[in-house]
Parts: structure tokens; sequence; C-alpha cells
């Protein structure tokens, strides 16, 4: 329920000492981070070309333009190549440097960005190899640009504190997307097969494109919306959720904290109305695209005013709130599109231009990675939240 009526002293945000994470040029660190990150995506890159079948996201291969990518591997390789030396010239952060050295020469060993393009051949599971990889290079261009020029907490690094847990869930999640997809694509045909209406999906996909992504974004919210507020209201599923909420800095890195279980529930219900709805795959690949920026953006150190808009349409502000430890925001802002369905149904907390002083769970839970993926299934305590 929303707290509004309730009377309570908004303050400012203490973000603490980040000035240690700072990115400074000269340091080392910067070309170091590069060498590294530049030439593991190339190595598994690489492998993608190589393994197809069962690296790469059997929704995504129709839309490659193979020329395009080899020029991009080519690119990173050479820049993995040329950071790494000057970590070495600067002598400092010479580990990292080394790191993408190796990575990028094992890459340039088994062909580079001249490496044959492996036999595609079916595959029921496979390891998002190339989703990872190309969302991670899109998002941090993307992300990280829009967080240095508009920033709403300007003292929060780059690498604030746990970004490295976060990193590795957006790792683990993308690998994962092939048994997403299997589970989330055959669970609506299997359980609502029935309900399919020929009627409903020719008068949707008879409206325009951009007509037929607005629906499938307020059916997808609507049901995402209940989906996410038993998340929060069933404390069995409460345990699964609160790893999402334990982040306590918030960025476009943050909203990749999420356990395995929600991931697979969130993306196999949603499928639902969509399956229903029927609409054209032009229709849906934009949804997708939209969906899949917002979920992102939401989370984002991103300060921009957004002025009336932000009560139509889901903004970092809106979903910070969600996220905040503070009385007055716990179990508000349900909805990921949307805050229409909050509206409707008393959840929405949208104090004015205040933002939250605290993130991160009332109750604290595990900080590792293995206690987070457990902790739901552990016994509960008396002290968990």
């Amino acid at each position: 329920m929303s707290h509004d009526d309730e009377p309570y002293e908004y303050q400012a945000r203490d973000v603490g000492d980040h000035s240690g994470r700072w990115l400074v040029v000269g340091e080392g660190r910067i070309s170091g981070y590069l060498s590294a990150s530049l030439g593991i995506l190339s190595l598994l890159s690489v492998l993608a070309f190589m393994y197809p079948s069962y690296l790469t996201t059997p929704d995504l291969r129709a839309s490659y333009y193979v020329t395009v990518l080899r020029m991009l591997l080519e690119a990173g390789m050479w820049s993995s190549l040329i950071f790494g030396l000057l970590t070495f010239l600067l002598g400092r952060r010479k580990r990292m440097g080394a790191v993408g050295i190796v990575a990028s020469a094992i890459a340039l060993g088994l062909g580079g960005w001249n490496v044959p393009l492996g036999e595609l051949r079916p595959s029921r599971f496979t390891l998002g190899v190339d989703w990872l990889v190309l969302d991670l290079l899109g998002s941090v261009a993307l992300f990280v640009f829009i967080e240095k020029i508009w920033p709403k907490y300007r003292e929060q690094a780059i690498l604030r504190p746990a970004w490295r847990l976060d990193l590795t869930y957006f790792a683990l999640n993308h690998l994962a997307v092939g048994a997403f997809l299997v589970v989330g694509n055959g669970f609506a045909p299997a359980v609502f097969g029935w309900a399919t209406n020929a009627t409903i999906q020719g008068w949707v996909t008879s409206l325009p494109v951009w007509g037929q992504i607005v629906l499938l974004v307020f059916a997808a919210d609507l049901v995402q919306y209940w989906v996410h507020r038993m998340f929060h209201e069933v404390p069995v599923l409460w345990r699964f959720h609160a790893v999402h909420h334990s982040t306590e800095q918030m960025d476009w890195l943050a909203g990749s904290r999420t356990h395995f279980v929600q991931v697979l529930a969130d993306r196999t219900l949603v499928m639902v109305p969509l399956y229903l709805l029927g609409p054209a795959e032009a229709a849906l690949n934009g949804y997708v695209v939209v969906a899949g920026f917002q979920a992102v953006f939401i989370h984002a150190n991103f300060g921009m005013e957004f002025g009336p808009l932000k009560y139509l349409v889901a903004t970092p502000q809106f979903h910070h709130w969600h996220h905040s430890a503070e009385r007055p925001a716990i179990d508000t802002n349900y909805a990921v599109h949307l805050p229409l369905c909050d509206m409707l149904f008393g959840s929405f907390h949208l104090p004015g231009k205040h933002w939250p002083a605290h993130y991160g769970t009332v109750k604290p839970i595990p900080r590792t990675l293995v206690g987070q993926l457990l902790y739901p299934f552990l016994p509960e305590r008396s002290d968990d939240g």
C-alpha cells in the first residue's frame, strides 16, 4: 500500500566517500579495465563464432550482420592489445593489461576476426554468449555515458561498491537466456493455448506496429505489476525478490542483481499476454527493445527531471523509490513501464522532487553471490525481513 498520507521527513542521500574508486586518467585503471574486458569479450566472441549452435541465442541469429560483427571484433581485439601495452608503459595495473593481452592473443590464435563461422546444428539449450557480449558493450556505451553526463549522484563512482557482484549476475543471467527463452516460449502455449482467439489476434495485427507496441506495453505491465506485487507480499516469494532489493547503490548495473528463480518467473509469465495477443513479429521485437531498455534505465543513476511525463512513464526517480528502504516507499511502485497500475491499485509513491536517502532491504541478506542464491532455500531466521 502507499504511505503518502503518513508524516515523513525526506532527507538528502549521503553516497559516502567514493574518491578511491574514481577512474583517473594516467593511473592505469582505465586502460587496465578496458584491456581486460575487451580481451575477454573478444575471446568469447571468437568462441561464439566457432560454436554458434551452443554459444549463440537462436532468436538473435537471423538479425546479425556478420561482416559488421567481424569489424567490431577486430576493433575490440586491437583496442585490448593497445590498452594492455599502455598499462605496462604507465607501470600500473599491469596484471589487468596482461589479462587483456593474453585473452586477445588466444583469440588471435583461434582465428581472430577471420575465424570461420561454425556449422549450425539443432540444439535445444544454448548459452547466450553473443547476447552477453553485445548487451554489455551496448549498455556500457549508453548508460555509463548518460550517468556521467546527467547523474543524480555525481559523487557515486562507476566502479561503486558491489559492482563486481552485479556484473556477475549480469553475466550469469545473460548466459542463461537460452534456457529462459525455452521455458518462457513453451509455457504460454502449453498452459494457455486454449485461450487464444483468432478474432482478437486479427484485430491486434490490424493495428499499426506502433499501436501494437503500445498495447503490448500496457498488457505486459499489468501482468508484471501483479507478479511483482506477489513477490513482495508472499513471504516465500519475497526471499527470492529480496536479492534484487539488496543493492544499496543504484545505477544501470544494479537491476542485474536478480535471483534466477525470479528471472524465470518474470520472463515466463510476461510471455502469456504477448502470446494471447498474437502481435506481428515487428511489434514483438519493438516491445522487446522497449522493455530491455526500460528495465535497465529505471535503475540508472540518472537525475533528469521529466516533468509531467514521470506520471505517465516509469522513470529512474519512480523506480528508485521502489528500491528505497524508507517507510513511505516500502511496497510501492511495482510497475515496470507505466505508473498507471500503481495509481489504480493504491501503490503509487512519488513525493514531488524528493529521491530516496536509503536503498536496500530493511533487514540485511547475505552479500555474496553463493549466499544470495542459497538464501531463499535456507530455513528462515527470526531476523529475516
